[in-house]
């Protein structure tokens, strides 16, 4: 009896999703906001990431996958700003465009616990930089969590979810997957 992947139902959720669909403007615009929060938050507890960014100040960068797209300045302070789409008629210094055309295989390579592919257009060592901030900061969401919550239960918490996510890469990983190395080996 074949094993079905657990993430089969959210590929299959993905896919159906017309392509012509888009959500209205504000919360498009409001969910990027969010978003370069949540970068700025985690830049601020690494302080050599802000200082690599200082030396990137004023730099445009643009973030785009299908006809999605997130433009943030570098601010004099070593964070993001966002730059909403249309304004300004800037060049852009640095953009990085997700080259896989479903969310799905966007997300599996980051399940797996790898980079999704992207194409590099622009400055070298602002793409150098971005690299080095991808590869080396991570969001401590534990500390977070403890802020709120306390130490014990939060490390409680951080625990089983890391489990969690451990059990769903073993399982993802020995379910044979179409187009793989392994299943057409085995057909």
């Amino acid at each position: 009896m074949a094993t079905q992947s657990p993430f089969s139902f959210a590929q299959n959720l993905l896919s159906s999703v017309p392509p012509a669909w888009t959500p209205p403007a504000w919360a498009i615009d409001e969910l990027q906001r969010r978003v370069v929060l949540l970068l700025n938050h985690v830049l601020m507890q690494e302080p050599q990431a802000m200082a690599r960014l200082v030396q990137q100040q004023g730099r445009l960068l643009k973030v785009q996958w299908m006809q999605w797209h997130l433009q943030l300045r570098i601010s004099p302070a070593g964070l993001f700003e966002h730059v909403p789409a249309g304004v300004g008629s800037e060049t852009v210094d640095l953009q990085l465009t997700l080259t896989a055309a479903n969310p799905w295989q966007v997300l599996q390579p980051l399940l797996d616990g790898g980079k999704p592919d992207v194409q590099v257009q622009g400055d070298v060592q602002l793409a150098a930089d971005i690299n080095w901030l991808i590869d080396h900061v991570r969001w401590d969401v534990e500390a977070d969590l403890a802020r709120i919550v306390g130490d014990v239960p939060a490390h409680v918490l951080a625990d089983g979810v890391q489990r969690m996510v451990q059990a769903l890469r073993q399982f993802a990983g020995s379910v044979r997957r179409p187009g793989s190395p392994t299943a057409e080996s085995a057909a």
